[in-house]
């Protein structure tokens, strides 16, 4: 096979894997640069998605759950205010600004916030291939034996026995975190994770299915939301929770303590020893982790004690608990539930069980193949991570890889959360537009050399069998 033709024309300057909010938000940066950018100054960009359209956790799209972050922590608005990116500039668009202000509230639905993503995306879609899911990432020298560039394989829609190859100076990985589920859990029609809440429960619905009892293990937010709104959707089911806190810790959502999630959080984070950034993590755990907002928290009290009042008890609590064992039947589940403090254990029927056990980063070396050969590691082997959320990569490479999330242990407890997302788009801009000069200039009268590449067009694909 020949190689990918290295003209300037047919060579991304940063091609984006998985199309989330965060690449979302530096697509928005690139285009409003490039609006203002002479031609030779413009960032040529595109980003990939496996999903068929945008989505971002479309399985906890609960018609009233509201957002945990303000809306001004959009995508554009901590970077560039002006924006006509915004969430106000969506809600004018949508004749609903003078409404949402009556609404006095800083935290939109979180239905509509996810209108807003599609609203923003679908703005910048000629910059976004879909159904189209990555499956390498290979290293690109030049003449000299740097690693200058690197092609990303990802199958053709529609063709999965096909690849294309796209070469890019830079790569952005926002790939989003998985679902997290106990050791030897398997999924099933009778067993779910949260992140399917929504759908599972219609499909259930629509089905007529039967629903006697329904557990929920998990003491987060995502736990709390899902034992509330599975309550109202099975008016008929007893909804158990069950978790190994006494009880539902709350948020701290105080004003001091959200400030470890302002952009300069980000700057002392980075700048601190590992025992400081331990720490930090361990004093604000309760801004983020298996914490519940307040007034779910007394939602669910009153609606556990007016039940008990009126004698009929659907919405149970098993705390200080865990799960030691789940068999399923055709018809039923039998979970085994162990009571800490004694030892003693419960075999309950249940009809679904649900874990609401949070989510964790997606593997980095599986994503990258290859190219994680390059990354340089710590002495905990994690990746080490600049400032500018570019990848240290080894000597005698010039490409660069961006990461979004999976950064907590260098950036802080926002690494996979919204507050910096707009803030963090222009660091990477800015990062990016700082090396391409270089870059640039290291390219002219050079070939490259892949490991499999096919013949490129004029916007740097190549489409090959196998």
């Amino acid at each position: 096979m020949n190689a990918l033709h290295d003209e300037p024309d047919a060579i991304l300057d940063v091609l984006g894997i998985g199309f989330g909010p965060s690449n979302l938000a530096l697509a928005i940066a690139v285009e409003e640069h490039n609006a203002q950018a002479a031609p030779e100054d413009r960032i040529r960009a595109g980003f990939l998605e496996r999903q068929p359209s945008f989505g971002w956790h479309r399985g906890m799209l609960i018609e009233d759950a509201t957002m945990q972050v303000s809306f001004l922590k959009d995508l554009v608005t901590m970077r560039n205010p002006t924006s006509d990116f915004s969430f106000l500039c969506f809600l004018r668009e949508r004749g609903r600004m003078v409404d949402f202000l009556n609404a006095k509230t800083l935290f939109p639905l979180r239905i509509e916030f996810h209108e807003y993503f599609e609203w923003a995306a679908a703005r910048v879609a000629h910059l976004v291939d879909y159904s189209d899911e990555v499956v390498s990432v290979d290293p690109v020298t030049g003449p000299d034996g740097e690693v200058r560039w690197l092609d990303v394989v990802s199958r053709v829609p529609g063709t999965p026995e096909r690849t294309v190859t796209r070469r890019a100076r830079n790569i952005s990985v926002a790939v989003g975190l998985e679902p997290h589920l106990p050791p030897g859990t398997a999924l099933s029609d009778r067993v779910w994770h949260n992140s399917q809440l929504v759908p599972r429960v219609h499909e259930v619905n629509a089905t007529g299915g039967a629903v006697g009892r329904v557990l929920v293990l998990g003491a987060g937010q995502s736990g709390a939301e899902a034992l509330d709104y599975l309550h109202r959707s099975f008016p008929g089911a007893e909804i158990c929770a069950i978790f190994a806190k006494y009880g539902y810790t709350p948020a701290d959502d105080s004003p001091f303590a959200n400030r470890i999630f302002d952009p300069e959080a980000v700057d002392v984070y980075f700048r601190s020893t590992p025992e400081v950034k331990q720490s930090l993590v361990d004093y604000h755990r309760s801004t983020n982790y298996s914490v519940v907002d307040m007034d779910l928290i007394e939602s669910l009290y009153a609606t556990m004690y007016r039940e008990k009042v009126q004698g009929r008890e659907r919405l149970r609590l098993r705390n200080v608990s865990r799960i030691r064992d789940v068999r399923t039947f055709d018809d039923h589940l039998e979970v085994t539930v162990e009571y800490l403090p004694t030892g003693e254990r419960e075999v309950l029927s249940a009809d679904l069980l649900v874990h609401a056990t949070g989510y964790r980063p997606r593997d980095l070396d599986g994503l990258l193949g290859r190219a994680a050969k390059l990354c340089l590691r710590d002495d905990n082997d994690a990746v080490r991570v600049g400032r500018d959320h570019r990848l240290e990569l080894a000597p005698g490479v010039t490409a660069g890889i961006y990461l979004q999330g999976a950064t907590e242990h260098t950036h802080g407890l926002t690494s996979t959360l919204l507050s910096t997302t707009a803030v963090r788009s222009g660091e990477i801009l800015d990062s990016l537009l700082a090396h391409r000069t270089g870059d640039l200039a290291g390219v002219a009268g050079t070939t490259g050399t892949a490991g499999t590449a096919g013949m490129a067009d004029a916007a740097g694909v190549a489409v090959r069998a196998g």
